[in-house]
């Protein structure tokens, strides 16, 4: 049977429209939020981890670069939530696509750079000339650093979009190695669905930390900006 491993990847569609959005708006929904004055574990745990992440994240920004705490914390949710959901079975990830990824990396990168820009003009211009440059390097150096700038959106969206779908893809095949050998050798079987066990709590793991990565990324190019 030949069986096509990107087919987990193709953006599913219903009566032919995409159904992107409704899978992108579906994470939010499953956060817990609570109407009583005292909150139960469940609320009290995901708002300490939500304290916790924030105060790491924010510790090292100032007045101004606090201000994007709401969004960043928003930012790590959704993508811990997204990749997630997406190791259930027969489920979509929308951190594979590339698109979705630079839809995301490009304007939280091009906000940091703008206000950089705008409050800090001389420091910002600052880090395309190192300081005591020769004379001669100082062209190379300074389009070696606009490229650098400039890619760091797309290396965002390349780090995410590269390690969901590594992933993914190594647990298909183990998984359909473990269904091919189930009718050929039992033992053989048990040990591989033993390492598909080992590597779907692994995938659980890098899903969090992705997206913590993400995260923090954004949140440095942002201290760098104010």
């Amino acid at each position: 049977m030949n069986e096509n491993l990107f087919a987990s990847f193709i953006t599913p569609t219903i009566l032919g429209l995409p159904a992107a959005v409704l899978i992108i708006l579906f994470p939010p929904l499953l956060i817990p939020t609570s109407k009583y004055l005292i909150n139960n574990r469940l609320i009290t745990t995901q708002q300490w981890l939500i304290k916790l992440t924030s105060k790491q994240m924010m510790t090292m920004h100032n007045t101004k670069g606090r201000t994007w705490s709401l969004m960043l914390v928003s930012l790590i949710i959704f993508i811990a939530t997204t990749n997630l959901l997406g190791l259930l079975p027969h489920s979509f990830t929308p951190t594979t696509q590339l698109s979705m990824n630079l839809a995301m990396a490009i304007p939280l990168w091009a906000g940091a750079v703008i206000m950089g820009f705008r409050s800090k003009i001389k420091n910002a211009l600052a880090h395309f000339l190192p300081q005591g440059t020769p004379t001669p390097l100082i062209p190379m150096l300074v389009i070696i650093e606009t490229i650098s700038l400039l890619i760091q959106p797309m290396a965002l969206a390349v780090r995410l979009t590269a390690n969901i779908t590594a992933g993914h893809l190594l647990m298909h095949l183990i998984g359909s190695a473990t269904l091919a050998m189930s009718t050929i050798n039992l033992p053989s079987t048990l040990i591989i669905f033993t390492i598909l066990i080992l590597l779907t709590i692994l995938e659980i793991a890098v899903a969090l930390i992705q997206a913590y990565v993400f995260t923090l990324l954004v949140s440095l190019y942002l201290h760098d900006n104010t």
